[in-house]
């Protein structure tokens, strides 16, 4: 372990790949706090620590089982319905994506759904709080997704497990620290709270495209993401020059 800490070449490719998985965990973070925002009040922190807990077990779990998780791409059935040249190769890694894609489309949705139609309700009417238990396990379907396509991210970027998980868990802690001021930020902020469930519908179309074979660059991805943001970011602070101009 001395040896790699020596070697520049090891630190450099751990402090990229933490950095990526941070970006990578941001999907991650912006579900659970949609899921863990459904609680009651009193469980929401207790839902997003879990759920980030969940997130770094199934990653360290899918690390240890790199050789598993490489068997994943085997195609396990052809379909060449349309010919030969137009084969389609299936594996449990396309099957994996495509289901947590469809999930995540119908769960953004119906967010969407009940953030604009139960806007006026009330928050604390009976039965409108997620249980704790549906939370936790909506979470943890989805940390699957999320994990296998951290996991494998980390296996072609890095040669030393060791490196590897610490990256990881590096990436999850600062995750688990940004949780809370994140989950405020967006339950503040109506409108952001909207932005997030659009983007995790974006997240989930390129989802649905990997299980399908259809590559979008993650950067062309997390360029609307940042777009959107900024521009977010502009109206929120005129509004801001706005309210304390008293217009």
């Amino acid at each position: 372990m001395l040896e790699l800490l020596s070697d520049p070449q090891v630190i450099l490719s751990f402090l990229t790949l933490a950095a990526l998985e941070i970006v990578l965990g941001i999907d991650n973070l912006l579900f659970v706090q949609i899921v863990a925002s459904r609680c009651a009040p009193e469980k929401q922190m207790a839902a997003r620590r879990i759920g980030l807990l969940l997130a770094l077990g199934t990653r360290l779990l899918l690390l240890a089982s790199i050789a598993w998780v490489a068997g994943l791409t085997t195609p396990i059935l052809t379909l060449d319905w349309f010919g030969a040249e137009h084969a389609f190769d299936l594996s449990w890694r396309d099957i994996i994506l495509l289901g947590g894609g469809l999930f995540l489309l119908a769960k953004a949705t119906t967010e969407i759904h009940h953030h604009i139609d139960g806007s006026g309700e009330g928050p604390n009417k009976a039965g409108r709080y997620l249980t704790f238990g549906a939370a936790i396990f909506q979470i943890a379907m989805l940390d699957i997704v999320f994990s296998l396509d951290s996991v494998i991210t980390a296996v072609g970027m890095a040669q030393h497990l060791s490196v590897m998980v610490t990256a990881v868990v590096v990436a999850m802690v600062v995750m688990i620290l940004a949780a809370q001021p994140v989950g405020e930020f967006v339950d503040k902020h109506p409108s952001v709270k909207v932005l997030c469930l659009s983007f995790l519908l974006l997240i989930g179309m390129a989802l649905v495209g990997e299980g399908l074979h259809f590559h979008i660059p993650k950067g062309y991805l997390y360029f609307a993401i940042a777009f959107s943001a900024l521009v977010e970011g502009i109206n929120m602070w005129a509004k801001a020059r706005r309210v304390r101009r008293g217009v």
